[in-house]
């Protein structure tokens, strides 16, 4: 009976204990190798890697070697097109602009969807047009409610991050 009661005790502890242990060294974890402290806010790369939904935007930031300038300090407005939104291109485009001898072009596409600056919803909705870091400009508009940028639909606004701001749209911009 008294090896029961062990095995009970030892296992009510572990239950117990545990979920703090490993809170404690995922805290630990991310401080060890330069990440964020806890209450900091990731940048737009972390942001979007960690949403789960922008898979292939963040193998395309890689890709065109853009993570360093979307990790450095900004503020930059980036309109995220989700894995979903990259689905929809032509079957065989995005593996196609992801192979070396592309990334020009893949550079060109995701600079795009980026703007200099933090622009929020608030500001955007009073935009017809935002100037991207490629040099084309977005065309910008407001229709029954919903913003428009170019032809993709902005569908989530404002995920903030500690070098600007994303908004996640429908449709992968191309200039």
């Amino acid at each position: 009976m008294r090896f029961k009661s062990i095995k009970f005790f030892t296992l009510l502890t572990l239950l117990t204990v545990l979920p703090f242990m490993v809170s404690c060294h995922m805290m630990n974890a991310g401080n060890e190798h330069g990440q964020m402290s806890p209450g900091e806010q990731m940048d737009i790369v972390d942001t979007a890697a960690s949403a789960g939904s922008f898979n292939t935007l963040v193998t395309a930031i890689k890709a065109a070697g853009l993570v360093d300038t979307l990790k450095g300090s900004g503020p930059f407005t980036v309109f995220a097109p989700t894995d979903e939104a990259f689905s929809k291109l032509p079957e065989g485009t995005v593996e196609n602009l992801l192979k070396p001898r592309n990334k020009e072009k893949l550079i060109s596409i995701l600079t795009y969807h980026v703007v200099s600056g933090e622009v929020t919803a608030e500001d955007v909705v009073k935009l017809n047009s935002a100037d991207t870091v490629n040099g084309r400009k977005l065309k910008i508009k407001v229709i029954n409610g919903k913003v428009m940028v170019d032809n993709a639909t902005v569908v989530k606004p404002d995920i903030m991050a500690s070098n600007g701001v994303l908004h996640v749209i429908d449709t992968v911009l191309i200039p």
